[in-house]
């Protein structure tokens, strides 16, 4: 599917991607206040560090599946119809994790918030594509900015109920109760068939397309590495910094809103390094920056030095995945949307490998010696920077070749 020029966009077209746009923002809202509130889960279900691993990779196992069943249901009705429903249980299930105080209970909630997760990645993610069919122009950077954004706002409020002691039941409860209702009135102005015709259904096949798996191997294993580095922080570096460091429970929460912070900011002028200097030096430049920054966590001798540390590696990690999908849409222009769907499944595959690997590392060590692992996968990027080489800078080969994947997880990094 070819993004083609067409003319002005109308209102409903405009109003369709103002409400996917504010969709992604809840979508990445609802992440962060699970993915910071980690410890809390634990204390509040007794789960201990040793099943911590489990659960957490159970979360993206199941949201391969969700994804995966999204695609056969879209074909049945649609993206729209499929994010209507999905987001606002979603945001339902939020809260249901944090009423329960068993074990049973817990792997119910997570179980149906990673089969949901990947629903609406997926329908979401089709959407967008669709939408940008539509505009002639790419516009997926904007959906997942407004990630980041609900990102920053969910570990604020983390933060801030953390300081307060509310405990999980209020603000997982209260979450859902504001956030369901939002999605139910976003899902109103979602874009549907008569706004963009095949488009969606186009987006939901490239995935069956043939495409040569050798030529994107290089990519696929940065794909991962770079995953494999944001699952570590996303779930254990609100974890490092209160059981590692000794932090407050409120001030740990920074550690995940800086790397957020600092990625939404490294985003913003991303596409100007690569137009001035090209995809290589910045990608070799990201890798090695998000290396340092997992050194400085992991020597970190206090709270506040650790969150300078994941700061540090989300200026690194920022432009590695983007860049990750220009590449892969250079390398193969015959099939660049297939291609860049078939990169996008090794989000999972990062988000599989990163969590349980700094687990059981933390588990066997500290986790100190945990972060190293990540550390080396991102640093492995460096001699793959040159099959980088296909991503040139400029805005008509962006919106050509470097599209944003069909389905994907949580949010782009």
């Amino acid at each position: 599917m070819q993004d083609t020029a067409t003319a002005e966009p109308t209102p409903r077209l405009r109003q369709a991607r103002a409400a996917l746009t504010l969709s992604f923002l809840l979508q990445g809202t609802a992440f962060a206040l699970l993915v910071t509130c980690i410890p809390e889960i634990q204390k509040r279900y007794g789960l201990s560090d040793s099943l911590l691993p489990v659960f957490l990779a159970a979360v993206p196992i199941l949201a391969g599946v969700g994804s995966i069943g999204s695609e056969t249901l879209v074909k049945r009705t649609t993206a729209r119809g499929v994010l209507r429903v999905v987001q606002p249980t979603l945001c339902l299930t939020l809260g249901l994790t944090g009423l329960g105080d068993q074990l049973w209970q817990l792997a119910i909630a997570l179980g149906l918030f990673g089969l949901l997760v990947g629903a609406l990645d997926a329908s979401m993610n089709m959407l967008g594509v669709g939408l940008q069919h539509r505009y002639g122009r790419s516009i997926m950077i904007g959906f997942h900015a407004a990630f980041s954004l609900g990102g920053i706002a969910g570990a604020a409020l983390a933060g801030l109920a953390a300081h307060y002691d509310a405990g999980l039941p209020t603000l997982f409860g209260g979450a859902a109760i504001v956030l369901a209702p939002a999605a139910l009135l976003v899902g109103r102005r979602f874009a549907g068939p008569a706004e963009l015709g095949d488009a969606v259904r186009e987006a939901a096949e490239l995935a069956a397309r043939r495409i040569p798996w050798r030529p994107l191997l290089p990519l696929c294993a940065a794909m991962a590495f770079a995953y494999i580095a944001d699952a570590s922080v996303s779930n254990y570096s609100v974890k490092y910094l209160t059981d590692g460091l000794g932090s407050r429970e409120d001030l740990a929460k920074l550690s995940y809103l800086g790397y957020m912070v600092a990625m939404l900011l490294g985003r913003a002028v991303g596409d100007r390094a690569v137009q001035r200097f090209g995809a290589i030096p910045v990608v070799r430049t990201g890798a090695s920056l998000a290396g340092a920054g997992f050194l400085l966590a992991a020597t970190a001798p206090g709270a506040w030095a650790g969150i300078l540390g994941f700061t540090v590696l989300g200026f690194g990690i920022c432009a590695i995945i983007p860049q990750v999908f220009a590449a892969g849409g250079r390398l193969l222009p015959h099939a660049s949307d297939a291609a860049v769907a078939r990169l996008n499944l090794f989000n999972y595959v990062g988000f599989l490998i990163g969590s349980p690997l700094v687990g059981t590392l933390a588990e066997l060590s500290d986790y100190r010696w945990a972060f190293g692992a990540p550390m080396l996968m991102i640093l492995a990027i460096i001699p793959l920077a040159p099959h980088f080489e296909g991503a040139k800078p400029g805005a008509r080969e962006t919106a050509r070749s470097g599209r944003q994947p069909v389905a994907g997880p949580r949010r782009t990094p």
